[in-house]
């Protein structure tokens, strides 16, 4: 099984980057074999900048980022909505990388489900 989890919305502010991870983390957990790929778009691709510092019992998208990485799952990140958030010299979390629509296309047609937040 191959999963692709489009994530549009900023890492804090909203819960849909907490929850789109929530999500992958648990498909790794309960479902060993599966392929996940997230693709971050639009604001969510904030959630990729390092160093992250959240309050004591807060949740940190960074650590859950990093724990998906750990499983196996790619991080990518688009290109052009880094380029328009004056990102484009940010080195991002370890695991993620700059990918394109192209590749978008590709991992959407290549996945078994395709789910966005």
């Amino acid at each position: 099984m191959k999963a692709l989890i489009i994530i549009n919305d900023a890492p804090y502010g909203t819960e849909k980057a907490y929850n789109a991870l929530r999500l992958a983390m648990q498909m790794q957990k309960d479902y060993e074999g599966t392929e996940v790929n997230l693709f971050l778009m639009a604001d969510a691709v904030a959630c990729a900048i390092p160093n992250q510092n959240t309050p004591n019992g807060y949740y940190n998208i960074e650590r859950m980022l990093k724990a998906v990485v750990l499983k196996k799952g790619q991080i990518k990140i688009c290109t052009s909505c880094v380029e328009a958030r004056g990102l484009k010299e940010m080195k991002f979390v370890e695991g993620a990388s700059l990918s394109s629509m192209k590749e978008l296309t590709q991992l959407t047609m290549e996945s078994d489900k395709v789910i966005t937040f």
